[in-house]
């Protein structure tokens, strides 16, 4: 966990223009009080296990790694299609406790756009999504369903036209329109207290996994791997088994976005971590197969536990993660999004016996991207 200042060692903080400084106040102290008030864990929990569809079930896949104990925790079961809607019910149920009507997000594969929208639908909020028009394109079924929820997908047609001009465009926005809005950020990025606020709602698919296995197996996973992009679904996973020294802890990014593989510490979007910066700090550009890794940033957390240590992170190609896409189809008919792919085609190389894969999301949004390679 960070600090009371939102450091993780010497990453994480605030980098925001001053105008947004009363807004992340009133959300730290909102977050703190909501925390504290049990009502509000007792909503977010009916609404996970009536709405949502908590808990998620753990799947051997016997057929995908012959000779291993491969678990998949199923997060592409949960309502809407991907882990995203865990972090989404929390910042919207704390949106209304603040009294704001209005919601703004980014999105890369556009499950966190959905998440987004399907939650402000269930509460009567206003709904803005930006998305890079090149994420619009290959993503475009989840364009077709945050537009029948009832959002406004505001195209953004800067730079790589991707998820990094989308966080932009988002920010400019919340920062226009500080009074009314709040950012529902989806992943464990930005500024303070962002970070420990989407890991808090996320780190129930760690607490599940945890007593699931120790469960069916009796014991805890031999190594534990999830797919990074800003880092939601691992921190969250990660969460369950941090304090476990003989768990192995693996995260994987995409080969051409890999800022914790061979990225430096830099800020980008208000927050201090490892990015794909030049030697003068200007922030790269990233590639991935999958829009949601498509990223050259990470969360500040995954950063620290990078340099501790505690956590390896490591990086899949676009071909091998359309390689374990296809397998996991063939060999166990559960096809998976591309993001978790990565971490699937690493866990196929793991020594261990008993492996947990976060399954972050399922693949119907990446079949026309998939198939036409």
């Amino acid at each position: 966990m960070s600090t009371p200042t939102g450091l993780y060692g010497e990453y994480g903080g605030r980098y925001v223009p001053e105008t947004l400084i009363p807004a992340l106040d009133e959300l730290e102290t909102g977050w703190r009080d909501a925390l504290d008030d049990d009502a509000f864990a007792q909503e977010l929990d009916f609404l996970g296990r009536t709405f949502a569809g908590r808990p998620t079930p753990l799947t051997l896949a016997e057929r995908f790694a012959p000779g291993k104990r491969l678990y998949l925790k199923r997060e592409d079961l949960l309502h809407t299609g991907a882990h995203k809607l865990n972090n989404a019910l929390g910042q919207a149920l704390l949106a209304r406790r603040l009294g704001k009507q209005r919601i703004v997000a980014e999105t890369g594969a556009g499950q966190h756009g959905v998440a987004t929208a399907t939650v402000c639908a269930r509460f009567g909020l206003e709904c803005v999504v930006y998305m890079g028009s090149e994420d619009m394109r290959r993503q475009r079924p989840n364009v077709e369903r945050m537009g029948l929820l009832g959002a406004e997908v505001r195209p953004v047609e800067l730079g790589t036209r991707t998820l990094k001009e989308a966080t932009s465009e988002a920010i400019r926005d919340w920062i226009t329109n500080v009074e009314t809005t709040h950012y529902l950020i989806g992943s464990c990025v930005g500024p303070h207290p962002y970070p420990e606020l989407v890991r808090v709602l996320q780190s129930v698919i760690g607490r599940e996994a945890r007593e699931q296995l120790l469960e069916v197996e009796e014991r805890l996973p031999e190594v534990a791997l999830a797919c990074v992009g800003g880092g939601s679904n691992a921190i969250g996973l990660f969460a369950g088994f941090l304090e476990d020294a003989a768990v192995r802890l693996v995260g994987v990014e995409a080969a051409g976005a890999a800022s914790l593989g061979s990225g430096r510490a830099g800020v980008l979007h208000g927050a201090r971590s490892s990015v794909l910066a030049d030697g003068d700090g200007q922030i790269l550009d990233a590639h991935s197969i999958s829009a949601g890794l498509d990223y050259p940033g990470v969360g500040p957390e995954h950063a620290a536990l990078r340099d501790s240590g505690r956590v390896e992170y490591v990086s899949a190609t676009d071909e091998e993660a359309l390689a374990a896409f296809r397998r996991l189809a063939e060999t166990e008919g559960i096809i998976p999004a591309l993001e978790p792919a990565h971490a699937l085609a690493r866990a196929l190389e793991c020594q261990e016996e008993v492996v947990l894969v976060c399954l972050s999301g399922r693949g119907d949004k990446d079949l026309a991207e998939a198939l036409r390679r």
